[in-house]
């Protein structure tokens, strides 16, 4: 009895470092674009993994979110399981505990399809890459921060160079012009190296490293050797490695793998420049109850399947070799739809709460977008901060205002007299305000500040200042037109 409580417990301790929940979190952050080149990618590479033809995919009813939802469990345990001789841990993952899911309410869309004058236009899906700076400067602001550490969390994103590192930044000499103490300054940087993309913030390889250890809860093995032997995992020394900290070389292969799927410069995906065209990942629609939806958009996604070649093969296979290889490649084929599912889930979920908060902006447009913080829709939907945070970035969504990624909906409160406004509330009025002035004496930034009050906005003016910029319009010495 003893020991099968042990063998349960390490079993649950390794399920956590798989690297099928690293690939988990990595599908979940992804782009649409980029999770389909991903699917390729595994399609060319993975021989028991199968896209649909076109003639089988128009046999198959296309999911509706709440049909989504209704099969996923029994999907996982027939689509996608395989023979009964799989890696059973790999079938025992519990999702819901992983992304930290509470059993929230989650209401279906019913079968719905957009026409195709209801699909956005050619011109409205051109966007330009989010910078890191611009990423970071997001989270702050949807954040539960103090005045206070929001001024030097500005400072020290300020000072994060593109691949994501703080370097060259003496933080007694940054605690003193900002009139704080180091030990102050360096609590608020642990808060900001808890943001996406994991590592940001790292003062070094060793840290950016550990950051994502830590994340990934890779053990401390993993943890021992990015901290005291990067010099020999370098160099591939892994006997050195093993004989100084007392393990078995195969422990320190395994960490040496783990540690090489680590990002070392977490800025990367951010250092781009030219503009791209999106599709949405999901619709916001009204149903015929005046109610409005999420929709998934599944097109151009490939439908993927597992070989019904290869699962016999599977049953007949003669050698211990030949078995092996096919289990190892139909656990991961699996997991890759079963982390596909849970994405596109999760996309639905956090689209849902967005819903529920912001109903007025879809129905009356930005001036009615309400505060919202990341806190508020994952104590919604009972999942992590930082979950949300990954799915609204680089996550399109298609409403009756527009095309907006999903983390434009986040915004920080500006006092008003009939409450909080979002910032982008108040970001739209300024540009109101703007459209209107008189060009040969255009508002400056404390004319705004007065205007606003004046409609009940109160906000200061270093508040409208940033804003303007932000929105690039130029301070009204330059806007001043002569004739």
């Amino acid at each position: 009895m003893g020991l099968d409580l042990r063998l349960e417990l390490k079993m649950s301790q390794q399920l956590v470092m798989t690297p099928q929940l690293q690939q988990a979190i990595k599908l979940l952050q992804l782009s649409r674009t980029d999770l389909i080149d991903a699917v390729r990618e595994e399609l060319l590479e993975n021989p028991l993994l199968e896209e649909q033809s076109e003639i089988a995919a128009s046999e198959v009813k296309v999911d509706t979110v709440e049909e989504l939802r209704r099969r996923e469990d029994q999907e996982k345990t027939t689509d996608v399981r395989g023979d009964s001789e799989a890696d059973p841990s790999q079938q025992q993952i519990d999702w819901e505990a992983y992304f930290e899911n509470y059993t929230a309410p989650m209401p279906g869309t019913g079968p719905q399809r957009l026409r195709d004058d209801e699909l956005p236009s050619y011109e409205a899906t051109l966007t330009r890459e989010t910078t890191l700076f611009d990423h970071l400067m997001w989270q702050l602001q949807v954040s539960d921060f103090t005045e206070q550490e929001e001024r030097v969390a500005g400072a020290l994103i300020g000072n994060i160079d593109d691949d994501g590192y703080l370097k060259g930044v003496d933080l007694t000499v940054l605690a003193e012009e900002l009139g704080n103490d180091r030990e102050y300054v360096e609590e608020v940087l642990e808060m900001i190296q808890v943001f996406d993309p994991p590592g940001v913030g790292a003062r070094s390889l060793a840290e950016c490293l550990l950051i994502q250890a830590r994340f990934l809860e890779l053990g401390a093995i993993v943890e021992d050797i990015i901290r005291e032997h990067l010099d020999n995992l370098e160099k591939k020394n892994y006997h050195a490695i093993a004989r100084e900290m007392d393990l078995e070389l195969e422990e320190v292969i395994e960490a040496a793998r783990l540690i090489s799927q680590l990002e070392p410069r977490p800025g990367r995906p951010y250092t781009g420049e030219a503009p791209r065209y999106i599709t949405p990942d999901i619709y916001i629609k009204k149903d015929d109850e005046g109610v409005y939806r999420a929709m998934l958009n599944e097109d151009g996604m490939p439908r993927l399947r597992i070989s019904a070649f290869y699962r016999n093969a599977l049953k007949q296979a003669e050698t211990s070799e030949t078995k092996k290889y096919v289990t190892e490649k139909l656990n991961s084929a699996a997991w890759l739809i079963r982390s596909i599912q849970q994405r596109q889930k999760t996309i639905v979920k956090v689209t849902e709460s967005i819903i529920k908060f912001q109903g007025a902006f879809f129905e009356k447009g930005v001036e009615h977008l309400k505060p919202l913080i990341l806190r508020d829709v994952a104590e919604d939907i009972g999942m992590h901060e930082s979950t949300v945070s990954r799915v609204t970035t680089n996550k399109y969504v298609h409403t009756p205002q527009g095309i907006y990624e999903l983390k434009y909906f986040f915004n920080s409160s500006i006092q008003g007299d009939d409450g909080d406004l979002a910032s982008e509330a108040v970001k739209s009025k300024i540009k109101a305000l703007i459209a209107v002035e008189d060009p040969k004496r255009p508002h400056s930034d404390q004319k705004l500040v007065d205007l606003l009050k004046d409609d009940g906005v109160k906000i200061a003016r270093r508040t409208v200042a940033k804003y303007r910029e932000a929105m690039g319009i130029l301070p009204s010495s330059k806007r001043r037109r002569l004739f």
